[in-house]
């Protein structure tokens, strides 16, 4: 029984790997709040059973883009390896979500098969796959390029509905593209990054003029006096003050266009339907009585 198992040493030096794995790295990014963290995308093809893992806290979002990436590759013209594909997205303990990664993911399994040439400058890349191959639009992309300038990464690859968005952060290459085709065009020097498209504004017809003139004959209607006391007390709550009024000498400073612009769209996808406390109809502070009422009932 004992000349069954050979004796090994701890220290012995271990025989190289069978299988020929390919490891690609790609950046992208992911939000954390209203800031934007890099993320890097690792991907190793080995030679195995057929399987798509993804690791590193994905959401469901995150591991339903195996199917879309599967589809967006071979409707793409491409062959996707019918090997075993493993995923990781770091830091691993940082929760990711959305769909923004299924264009990482992509060319990173491309660049592992060799249809993407390696860079060696930085780049990040972010976007949604659909099944036929285009990119869609995601959401964060301000974000995202604030990210990229302070962490010096050069080049940001988005979807074309963000490339004014992107762009509107100087010292940073946009790239933008429409298919994922054209993506993997871009990243070999192939092709030339596309531009969005302006938006087309109908002129005014004879209908909207006559509308316009009949808004501008009207008089602006009076508050009633109860409405009017009742605006001057919630603009001197000490609420309406402490947003209306910054705090110096508590760390706080001016913030720029851009970080104002970042964080209008934040506050938007957090709270849609917020107020500011104070103005609504049936807020406490609005309304004399049912604070009285309240503070009877406690």
């Amino acid at each position: 029984m004992l000349g069954l198992y050979p004796n090994r040493h701890v220290d012995e030096g271990r025989r190289a790997p069978k299988n020929c794995g390919v490891l690609a790295r790609i950046l992208s990014t992911a939000l954390l709040g209203v800031e934007a963290v890099l993320v890097r995308v690792e991907v190793d093809v080995a030679r195995g059973l057929p399987a798509f893992t993804t690791v590193g806290l994905p959401d469901s979002a995150v591991r339903e883009s195996r199917e879309r990436v599967k589809t967006s590759i071979r409707n793409g013209g491409y062959a996707f390896p019918n090997d075993r594909v493993t995923v990781n997205l770091a830091p691993a303990d940082l929760r990711k979500e959305g769909s923004a990664f299924d264009l990482p993911i992509a060319l990173g399994i491309l660049t592992a098969t060799g249809i993407v040439k390696a860079r060696t400058a930085p780049l990040a890349v972010v976007g949604e796959l659909a099944l036929d191959g285009q990119i869609q639009p995601v959401r964060g992309v301000l974000a995202a390029a604030l990210t990229c300038r302070r962490e010096r990464v050069g080049t940001l690859l988005v979807p074309v509905a963000n490339r004014a968005e992107a762009a509107a952060v100087s010292g940073l290459d946009v790239l933008a593209a429409s298919t994922l085709r054209q993506a993997v065009a871009l990243l070999n020097g192939e092709a030339a990054s596309e531009t969005e498209k302006p938006v087309e504004v109908p002129e005014a017809t004879t209908a909207d003029d006559a509308r316009a003139r009949d808004c501008g004959r009207r008089k602006p209607q009076r508050d009633p006096p109860r409405t009017a006391r009742r605006r001057e007390d919630d603009a001197g709550s000490p609420a309406s003050r402490d947003l209306a009024t910054p705090h110096h000498g508590r760390g706080d400073r001016d913030l720029d266009d851009l970080e104002r612009r970042r964080l209008a769209r934040a506050a938007q996808r957090a709270l849609p339907h917020a107020t500011v406390p104070g103005t609504a109809p049936h807020h406490l502070r609005a309304r004399p009585h049912r604070r009285r009422w309240a503070a009877a009932s406690w």
